[in-house]
């Protein structure tokens, strides 16, 4: 694929959300076990950091581990998690000198406690960085984070009289402060490699305006050019927000005669 001219400052997407997808498969057809594609396609979080980073990408979340992944067979999650508190200490020096700061989302504490510790050591060194921040999505899933939201919500009500008021005074920007996700920007493009057409329940809270990308490229064979591909499609889409195109073409021309008041 040839690669265009990188559009940095034109129109970036803050937050890219990734659904990695596709390790499995490109095992299979390398004759290879799952394991070792998990294995393969870690080594292109690395990757995927830095060119998001030097495109001026602000986030990138990596759906890792689904609340759902836990029905797969016992060998593959306990592979996954191995990987996973193997590599992480391993990227550290590497997060460091790219200004990447990890963080979270999803409910850790049910991971092994190898990979719960490398998580938290990892956490703690990129702590101070501001670059970049990679979002591991681990034990994750969009519909199981609004029900922790609605539930950490009604903790707050004491009696009758607090519930009304608390439900009379909710909105989505205030209920998102139960959400737990209080350093985390609205997605604004979510990727999905590995051919499939949907988003199996990552970011429904946040990636409620998101613009979609789909591409069946499997993740280890994911490259510089693909995500630039994506951020070129990206860039040249309108977001509206329930606007219509014209009042969207209007703004910059308002916002200009407004500077110069």
């Amino acid at each position: 694929m040839e690669s265009s001219q990188p559009l940095v400052g034109v129109n970036i997407p803050k937050h890219v959300a990734i659904i990695m997808d596709g390790n499995g498969r490109w095992a299979k057809a390398q004759g290879l076990s799952r394991a070792e594609g998990h294995r393969t396609g870690a080594k292109r979080v690395r990757e995927i950091v830095e060119w998001a980073s030097d495109a001026g990408v602000k986030q990138v979340s990596l759906y890792a581990f689904s609340t759902e992944n836990w029905k797969r067979p016992k060998l593959e999650i306990s592979a996954l998690m191995t990987l996973m508190a193997t590599l992480l200490p391993l990227e550290i020096p590497h997060m460091q000198a790219r200004g990447a700061r990890l963080l979270t989302l999803g409910d850790t504490s049910k991971l092994p406690w190898l990979a719960r510790k490398a998580l938290e050591k990892t956490c703690r060194a990129t702590q101070a960085n501001r670059k970049i921040d990679v979002i591991l999505c681990l034990n994750y899933g969009g519909q199981q984070e609004i029900l922790t939201g609605i539930r950490n919500f009604c903790a707050t009500w004491h009696d009758e009289e607090g519930k009304a008021a608390a439900l009379s005074a909710l909105t989505p920007e205030s209920f998102q402060t139960f959400l737990g996700r209080d350093d985390v920007l609205p997605v604004d493009l979510l990727i999905r490699t590995g051919g499939e057409r949907r988003i199996s329940n990552f970011h429904l809270w946040d990636a409620a305006y998101a613009e979609l990308y789909f591409t069946d490229c499997l993740w280890p064979d994911y490259s510089r050019e693909e995500l630039q591909a994506a951020l070129d499609d990206y860039a040249h889409r309108e977001r509206r927000f329930g606007k219509t195109s014209e009042q969207v073409q209007a703004e910059p021309a308002a916002k200009a005669a407004g500077d110069a008041t």
